[in-house]
């Protein structure tokens, strides 16, 4: 890269506001994008070799096609339930709730056969991603925040071990503990409280629930003081099981691979 200035290679750029920011003759090789909002982004005659993107696409044109309809069928063709986490009804919220029910049986199953080899690996970040054990604690955090204080009004509903997103600012009421390494077994009766919880929920509602709104928890905390409407609510659990479970599974595949343990099938 002769001519290039080369002081900021490997640099770490956090909670910046680079909106409208250009990149012209940059090389950004080997550079990660974690929690980035890209909207509106243009790239123009770059070079994108094995590159990969997840995350929530939409309206997505690559070469002057626009690709995400094709990228959406194709999930869905791979994995069918995939159309179950997009519920409208409340018929559609207990199909979803069943279907995530089952999945995350099943991967828990795994991950024990993981912890009877080596109970470590549960606690293992895969590629920087949340272990097995934070992913855990964190559905619990977001049943916590969007169904036990939003939906049912508890202003204080949490867990010592409940772990809010890494982009979410400290909150004094809202526990944070990055060091603290339960096991399994603990984490796991925390997520069957909260499970049990979110299928009441499930359970209950009626069309003319699933049309309101939330009562605002005047307490701090979070989600903020305000009116949520309970489908973004009840919808909100849903997608964060959906996807951390993808990501949950994804990085226990790599560890099943490093001990020569087959993964289960899923779905």
């Amino acid at each position: 890269m002769s001519g290039y200035d080369d002081s900021r290679r490997g640099e770490v750029f956090r909670r910046l506001d680079l909106s409208g920011a250009v990149f012209d003759d940059t090389y950004l090789t080997g550079a990660r994008f974690k929690n980035v909002d890209l909207r509106q982004a243009v790239i123009r005659g770059s070079l994108l070799l094995d590159v990969e993107i997840s995350g929530e696409v939409e309206r997505l044109t690559v070469n002057g096609v626009d690709v995400t309809d094709f990228v959406e069928a194709e999930l869905d063709r791979r994995d069918p339930d995939r159309t179950r986490m997009h519920p409208t009804d409340p018929a559609g919220f207990r199909e979803a709730w069943d279907v995530l029910e089952r999945r995350w049986s099943e991967t828990v199953d795994r991950a024990r056969r993981l912890e009877s080899r080596d109970p470590a690996l549960l606690h293992e970040r895969v590629d920087g991603e949340w272990s097995f054990v934070e992913t855990l604690r964190h559905l619990v955090f977001a049943t916590d925040a969007w169904i036990r204080r939003a939906l049912l009004g508890d202003p204080a509903p949490w867990s010592p071990l409940d772990l809010p997103h890494d982009d979410m600012a400290d909150i004094p009421s809202v526990p944070r503990d990055h060091d603290v390494r339960p096991s399994l077994d603990e984490v796991l009766e925390l997520r069957r409280h909260r499970m049990a919880t979110m299928r009441e929920v499930v359970d209950g509602l009626t069309d003319e629930r699933l049309a309101g709104t939330t009562t605002p928890v005047t307490q701090p905390g979070y989600p903020e003081s305000e009116s949520f409407p309970v489908s973004r609510v009840v919808g909100c659990i849903v997608n964060e099981e959906w996807h951390h479970h993808a990501y949950a599974t994804r990085d226990l595949a790599v560890l099943e691979s490093r001990l020569g343990t087959a993964p289960q099938p899923q779905g």
